[in-house]
């Protein structure tokens, strides 16, 4: 199995509440980062065997997923024991052929976007696999200069012009769509700060950076998946999660 596979065969356990493959697939010391559950093997097993006798099933429906050295970085829909739709980020880290670590972030699944897109529909298609790295540039870069505000001159600079599909729930398509909606933030006293970068993972055309900062005030933690094309940024992706507050922390090892 390709560690693309591992990564779906693991979270596909949820579905299928078959604990023993779970355990098949992860290293004894499993370190969990999603601070609502507990850390180590045998915590993720007991979630798995939890979701399997549930009596409403668990779906799991995997919709890009991709690999950058020792780790898988995914976007799929959950939809635990029937608790409604979730949309995720998920990034396994793999040790000697097991899956020794896990970082993520989920939204409920919402409506169209004013554009009519939704969180997970667009391409899916993976090429230019000899750019991945100038990618993984281009996006370290505008993660730097115009998500942390640090030379937002730029911003032009990263895009076509106005060609920009656009993912998230509230913004519409383009440049000009988000310019709109960070006005509108503004207008109603809410801004949205990306403090670090924490990761930044590609493969070919797609890259997903992992960011923390605040939205409105309270602790954040940004997954944007781009897709960059010919050089330029042109779709986007995300999922914003807010920080549980450290009393609620099922584990220790934080959400980074």
């Amino acid at each position: 199995m390709t560690n693309i596979q591992k990564a779906k065969a693991l979270i596909n356990c949820f579905a299928s509440g078959d604990v023993a493959t779970a355990k098949s697939l992860l290293k004894e010391d499993y370190i969990q980062h999603n601070l609502a559950y507990g850390t180590g093997r045998e915590a993720f097993c007991g979630s798995v065997a939890y979701l399997g006798s549930a009596p409403v099933k668990t779906t799991v429906n995997t919709i890009r997923a991709f690999e950058d050295g020792d780790k898988v970085f995914m976007q799929t829909v959950y939809n635990f024991a029937g608790a409604g739709e979730q949309v995720a980020f998920d990034i396994f880290r793999f040790e000697d052929g097991l899956i020794a670590e896990h970082w993520d972030n989920l939204a409920a699944k919402a409506a169209p976007n004013p554009s009519g897109r939704t969180q997970i529909d667009g391409t899916t298609q993976l090429c230019d696999l000899d750019k991945t790295e100038a990618n993984r540039q281009i996006v370290t870069n505008f993660l730097y200069d115009v998500m942390q505000g640090k030379r937002p001159e730029k911003t032009p600079s990263y895009f076509d012009g106005d060609k920009y599909i656009q993912h998230n729930t509230g913004i519409a398509d383009g440049l000009s769509g988000l310019g709109s909606a960070l006005a509108e933030l503004a207008k109603a006293g809410v801004q949205m700060i990306y403090d670090k970068t924490h990761m930044v993972l590609a493969e070919g055309n797609f890259v997903l950076g992992v960011s923390e900062g605040t939205f409105g005030g309270k602790p954040t933690s940004y997954y944007d998946l781009w897709r960059v094309e010919n050089g330029k940024i042109a779709e986007h992706w995300d999922v914003m999660e807010t920080i549980a507050d450290k009393s609620a922390w099922q584990n220790s090892n934080g959400k980074f």
